[in-house]
């Protein structure tokens, strides 16, 4: 039986997604696209899981689309992803999609991320890197157009920058310590550090009440490029659905007791 190309682990309400295709340098084929969004479906739906890491095997974070693959149509059929609407696009593809997963996403970039896997770090909500981290976008470079990862990636780091990434090709690569001065990343860490500190990261979110941790991920990203007003309606309608739950009576009440909140996520 072949070894998974996803690894899935959860422990202490902190799910880890491991890309597992080292020998490819994790690189994204069929196989893997597949168990991937299998993975963050689970991550959906599973109620003992309150936040995500995700991380390659090996010495690379995820080197994008296996060319292989795309050169022998592994990918599948193209006509049948014409068919798809846009929404059904979003849900077939591999990454979280910031608005369609609602738990908090920590990418722990482990080595070189180049073209599609960069979704997985613009689509995060924590980005952190290793000291061994490398970023690239090849796409042009092999007569693809960088579409939604760049899409993605003009709303974190200045377009200047988005766009010399990407015109570049595979000749321009940037380090751990330029994402980080440019906003791509929140921290870089040495690498032997890099796991240990998404898991601090990740075990201070869920010290959170979880509900109003969704509710605030949400509300923030779905007034993004709206008018302030707008934005904040969508934020307070986050606001009234979280002090409905058991979790937003527990928060204060814990604090005047002087005690650690019992967080249900209900």
């Amino acid at each position: 039986m072949a070894e998974p190309t996803v690894l899935f682990e959860v422990e202490n309400r902190i799910a880890t997604i491991t890309l597992n295709r080292p020998d490819r340098l994790n690189a994204m084929n069929r196989e893997l696209r597949d168990e991937l969004r299998e993975a963050w479906q689970r991550v959906k739906t599973d109620p003992e899981i309150w936040c995500v890491i995700v991380t390659g095997a090996g010495r690379a974070f995820s080197s994008g689309a296996d060319v292989e693959s795309l050169a022998s149509g592994g990918f599948g059929p193209r006509d049948r992803w014409n068919e798809l609407s846009i929404h059904e696009r979003m849900r077939v593809l591999p990454f979280p999609r910031r608005l369609m997963v609602h738990k908090p996403v920590i990418a722990a970039v482990n080595g070189v991320v180049a073209g599609a896997s960069l979704d997985l770090v613009t689509e995060s909500d924590i980005p952190i890197a290793s000291d061994k981290a490398s970023f690239v976008d090849p796409h042009v470079s092999l007569g693809y157009v960088s579409s939604h990862e760049m899409v993605n990636m003009a709303r974190r780091v200045p377009v200047a920058w988005c766009l010399r990434l990407a015109l570049l090709g595979s000749k321009e690569r940037w380090s751990a310590e330029h994402a980080l001065k440019i906003g791509l990343v929140t921290e870089v860490v040495p690498h032997d550090q890099l796991m240990d500190r998404a898991r601090e990261l990740a075990t201070m979110v869920c010290e959170n009440a979880p509900f109003a941790v969704w509710g605030t991920k949400m509300g923030i990203l779905r007034g993004l490029g709206l008018p302030i007003e707008y934005a904040e309606e969508i934020a307070a309608g986050y606001l009234e659905v979280v002090e409905q739950s058991e979790d937003h009576e527990e928060g204060p009440k814990a604090f005047i007791e002087k005690r650690k909140p019992e967080w249900k996520a209900r």
